[in-house]
């Protein structure tokens, strides 16, 4: 099965998860040019050390490139050692506030269709893609911290579902997949229920149910105990 890939553009979409390394791809992505430690430290005001840590995770990740130029335009003896600077990579993806997942959603449905065309039929492929996607996510992600309904309420969050604990549920504010679960809601709506559920299954959490509630709004599913 196609796979190729698949691991890693959703692992890009995890760098932006941090608030201070989507704020500086932000910025850098919107300068004319490209732009120095300095600038980027500046133009969102962080420490120039926060800022170069930050700059080359997201070059790690393969959403900044780097250049090296002398930024005072001369050359020869004195004119300084050239500086190190980034600029926007052309790679697809896409940020919102609120944050929207389209591309890992895109991911997702494109490896249920190609699971598809192998033969498996269409609902089987969206639990097995959206299960493939968990396994992606979750992967990495601590399995024994905090209560089952905190470590999907970290996970949720972090992923840009805007979840919030009350009482023995985790209410979800925010749907990722927004335009996409309005215009193709017998689609997308179950397939995040899958991914959910399997991200549930991932982190050991055997004592949730997870839901579907009326969306509006908000997320087509919340996260309760089971009873």
């Amino acid at each position: 099965m196609a796979q190729d890939g698949f691991a890693e553009r959703i692992s890009k979409v995890g760098a932006l998860t941090d608030p201070i390394r989507r704020a500086l791809y932000h910025f850098v992505a919107h300068q004319p040019g490209s732009v120095s430690r300095d600038q980027a430290a500046e133009g969102i005001d962080v420490p120039r050390h926060t800022a170069k840590f930050h700059l080359d995770k997201l070059v790690d990740e393969g959403l900044l490139i780097t250049e090296f130029r002398r930024l005072s335009g001369r050359s020869g003896p004195g004119a300084g050692r050239p500086a190190k600077l980034y600029r926007r990579a052309r790679s697809e993806i896409n940020v919102s506030l609120p944050r929207r997942r389209y591309d890992l959603a895109s991911q997702v449905l494109a490896d249920a269709v190609e699971r598809a065309l192998e033969g498996i039929p269409m609902r089987a492929a969206l639990a097995e893609a959206a299960d493939e996607g968990a396994r992606v996510v979750t992967e990495s992600w601590p399995h024994n911290r905090g209560t089952e309904l905190e470590r999907m309420e970290a996970l949720l969050a972090r992923l840009g579902y805007e979840p919030r604990v009350d009482h023995a549920a985790v209410e979800v504010r925010n749907c990722p997949y927004q335009q996409l679960s309005t215009e193709h809601p017998d689609l997308v709506c179950p397939m995040n229920r899958d991914f959910i559920e399997a991200a549930g299954r991932r982190l050991d959490c055997v004592g949730i149910v997870v839901e579907s509630v009326d969306p509006g709004t908000r997320c087509c599913v919340r996260v309760r105990l089971a009873t």
